[in-house]
């Protein structure tokens, strides 16, 4: 039993992409698949499917590869908000990663989206990791 699902979610990507497998997956949740959605709208990833199996279910994700070299698109992604120390950032405070090359996903009252996104619709929240 993991406390932290977040955690555990990003730990499987970062741990497929460094095997350098293709696909990955991992037990879904409504903020998993928010998570997912994201990484496929910024390029992070090549495609996702949500599969209604079981008791919870699962998200299958394609990791995206370079074509040329084989290095994986996603070279780092960390958890910024943890369980045992929230961080939240105000719309003016949002992080930049990387000087505006990385996204940080935001939990928001307006939902899940980027540190741009949340930046341009003026609201604030909850840090979740940052990805480039």
């Amino acid at each position: 039993m993991y406390t932290d699902p977040i955690a555990d979610y990003l730990t499987r990507v970062r741990n497929a992409v460094s095997a350098g497998h293709r696909v990955v997956e991992i037990p879904t949740s409504k903020l998993k698949q928010e998570i997912t959605k994201i990484l496929f709208d910024q390029g992070y990833v090549l495609s996702y499917k949500f599969m209604n199996e079981g008791v919870q279910g699962t998200i299958k994700i394609a990791l995206k590869y370079d074509k040329e070299t084989k290095e994986p698109v996603i070279k780092h992604i960390e958890r910024i908000s943890k369980p045992g120390l929230r961080k939240y950032a105000s719309a003016s405070e949002m992080p930049r990663v990387l000087n505006g090359l990385g996204i940080a996903i935001v939990s928001t009252s307006k939902g899940v989206m980027t540190n741009k996104k949340a930046r341009q619709e003026n609201v604030g929240g909850e840090v979740l990791c940052y990805v480039y």
